[in-house]
């Protein structure tokens, strides 16, 4: 493999792996229409878990580290587990394009959390910017009008939100874990905790496990579980192996083009007028915070 090929690989498997969350915000709208939310969810988590038996046997040779088990769990409990009961419950409630719009404040929750988990520095800038950003998300919320992939926006809009903290700390607990463990272990982590995690929802009486989900419903979370908790998953925890974490959530801002295009294209979605502006405080604000990356001599904060 070239040096070339080496750099820009991880390059590649971001990209890959944005597109590939981006449709997944509209693959779960339509495995919703015939599943109840936690069959969804359990059922992506599932059929992960089986495609990963594969490499059960590599997984032995692992030098297993205690003081790892906290961050392990903090990753997996960051996600998929209480990642994916809130973004579930947002794509009840709010549509596929708004909800990949607060995805793009990831990168600024992660620069705030590693401010102050991981004692890296942090400008003022940034937290302009951050603020901004949320603004923009706040905006986004109350300019939204009822309708029907959107029931109540401004709830759903706000469950997004807190699955982006979730993610942001998975973000930085992986990227501590990658120093030790290989990607593709660390994805598989993920899919058996969350088998685990959500199978106890499904004997609740209104989930159950019988449900006649039709044919495009079943086909999303097949979909789910090979192409975005298989391959988006590992396409990412590889690249966050090889750069930055700040580098790698920063690509998290191509979510939210993706997913708007996506969701006019195959789900119908609309923004009015109000909330296009919105979309664009939000990305002035990731604009503004990225410059918060870069050594500056005045002002930084220090935790």
């Amino acid at each position: 493999m070239t040096e070339n090929t080496r750099r820009l690989l991880p390059v590649f498997s971001l990209i890959l792996a944005m597109l590939l969350w981006a449709s997944s915000f509209v693959a779960i709208k339509l495995a919703f229409r015939g599943f109840h939310p936690m069959q969804v969810i359990f059922g992506r988590m599932f059929i992960a878990s089986l495609c990963f038996l594969l490499f059960v046997s590599s997984f032995r040779r692992l030098n297993w580290r205690r003081r790892d088990i906290k961050y392990l769990l903090v990753m997996a409990v960051s996600e998929p587990c209480l990642y994916f009961l809130f973004e579930a419950k947002a794509l009840e409630l709010t549509s596929a394009s708004q909800a990949g719009m607060i995805t793009a404040m990831l990168p600024l929750m992660v620069a705030i959390l590693a401010w102050g988990w991981l004692k890296e520095r942090i400008s003022r800038q940034t937290l302009f910017g951050f603020g901004l950003a949320i603004c923009g998300a706040v905006w986004l919320s109350l300019a939204s009008e009822a309708s029907v992939n959107a029931p109540n926006p401004l709830l759903g809009n706000f469950c997004e939100f807190l699955a982006m903290v979730c993610a942001a700390g998975y973000t930085v607990s992986l990227k501590h874990l990658t120093s030790n463990y290989p990607p593709l272990f660390l994805t598989a982590f993920q899919a058996f905790v969350g088998s685990v995690f959500f199978f106890p929802f499904l004997l609740l009486p209104e989930v159950g496990f019988q449900a006649s989900g039709g044919l495009t419903a079943t086909l999303a979370v097949v979909y789910l579980g090979t192409f975005v908790t298989f391959g988006a998953y590992g396409c990412y925890n590889y690249s966050v192996s090889r750069v930055p974490a700040s580098q790698a959530a920063g690509y998290v801002n191509l979510i939210p083009v993706f997913c708007v295009i996506l969701g006019m294209l195959i789900l119908g979605d609309r923004l009015n007028f109000f909330q296009w502006l919105a979309c664009g405080l939000v990305f002035l604000g990731v604009w503004i915070s990225s410059g918060g990356h870069q050594r500056t001599p005045e002002p930084e904060l220090q935790p």
